[in-house]
């Protein structure tokens, strides 16, 4: 959990919430408010076996590998406060939040933390910490092993948000791991929201958030409207006053790929074929015994079978011997006697490359 200052500009909308029309199980526009003590609990599951600490893949970025804090800074800059022993490091309370020195946009994220052994306090004051993604949302950590406090705040939840699937959380002090798949917000040009963030997240292997949509960032007591920031921001972790650990931070960073452009045009373009011309086309075509094609015609449109699967693709005409399909790479052509009627047939696509003389 994370405290947030109270800005003015989110004040009248949380009054025209609470305002606003609460049923008896103190819902508001059919969604369950923050922390709201009526949500249920997710059910306990008891995970399989774990094989920590998890070696990172080659692309990964090591932000933590048990010796010291040189990728990270004090969340307002400067020194990292926190101690670092044992392959580990732990979080100092009032020593101050850190962040990487490295920002980031879509990632994959790979942790493991551990709540102290000897249990204090009980809710939320039981082995608080978190993991802010782009230091603004937050995946909750805290010491849920037979521990209640409000759903949307117990480890593995989105804070304030979305509870965990199900509670996937190992006994105090046990070595545990999350792994994330982080999305960040899109925004346009004039600062308007494109689309939300978005996160997964396996808790000791168990799914627990599965492509959750955020809904702003996080925030106690209220949700936090977007507002346009950069594209990369640091990975923040959070000092809550309890001495949390954490070892074996990875990063790999996801590309962020474009919606794809037009398809790939042919450098011949389509011509078109006379009815009486199509028809010469049709027919099987084989290698021996065996059937490399049968080509067949709806009206005026060719397809072809490969191989007779039933896989059937249109052939689209370039010229009377080259064809090529409507969405699939590849080429067919056709050897044409001195009438041009077809006698062969080569296909080419998908790593194929397969040829057969037309049947009688």
């Amino acid at each position: 959990m994370h405290t947030f200052k109270l800005h003015q500009a989110w004040v009248l909308p949380c009054l025209a919430i609470a305002l606003g029309a609460v049923d008896a199980r103190g819902q508001s526009g059919g969604e369950w408010k923050i922390h709201d003590p009526y949500r249920s609990e997710p059910k306990v599951v008891s995970p399989g076996a774990l094989n920590l600490p998890a070696a990172p893949p080659s692309d990964a970025i090591v932000l933590f590998d048990g010796s010291d804090l040189s990728a990270w800074r004090h969340e307002l800059g400067g020194p990292a406060g926190w101690k670092v022993e044992n392959g580990y490091m732990e979080a100092v309370g009032g020593s101050g939040s850190i962040r990487t020195a490295q920002g980031f946009g879509d990632i994959q994220l790979h942790m493991e933390w551990a709540t102290p052994a000897i249990v204090r306090g009980s809710g939320q004051g039981r082995g608080n910490s978190g993991v802010f993604l782009m230091g603004l949302y937050e995946l909750q950590i805290l010491d849920s092993y037979e521990n209640d406090t409000y759903a949307d705040g117990q480890a593995a939840s989105l804070y304030g948000q979305y509870p965990p699937l199900v509670n996937a959380s190992l006994v105090p002090g046990a070595w545990q791991s999350y792994d994330i798949v982080f999305r960040r917000p899109r925004f346009a040009t004039d600062g308007n929201l494109l689309e939300p963030a978005r996160m997964t997240v396996f808790h000791n292997g168990v799914l627990v958030q599965n492509n959750a949509e955020l809904k702003g960032p996080s925030g106690w007591l209220m949700h936090l409207p977007y507002e346009e920031h950069a594209p990369r921001q640091p990975i923040l972790l959070q000092d809550h006053s309890a001495p949390v650990r954490f070892r074996n931070i990875w990063v790999r960073e996801l590309p962020e790929t474009e919606p794809p452009g037009p398809a790939r045009v042919s450098e011949t373009p389509a011509m078109p074929l006379d009815a009486d011309i199509v028809e010469r086309y049709v027919g099987r075509y084989r290698a021996g015994s065996v059937t490399v094609a049968h080509v067949f015609r709806d009206e005026e449109q060719l397809y072809i079978d490969v191989f007779d699967d039933d896989n059937v693709l249109a052939l689209i005409p370039h010229s009377p011997t080259e064809f090529s399909f409507p969405w699939t790479e590849g080429r067919v052509d056709f050897t044409l006697d001195d009438e041009g009627v077809p006698t062969a047939i080569r296909i080419r696509t998908s790593g194929i490359d397969a040829s057969g003389e037309r049947a009688p």
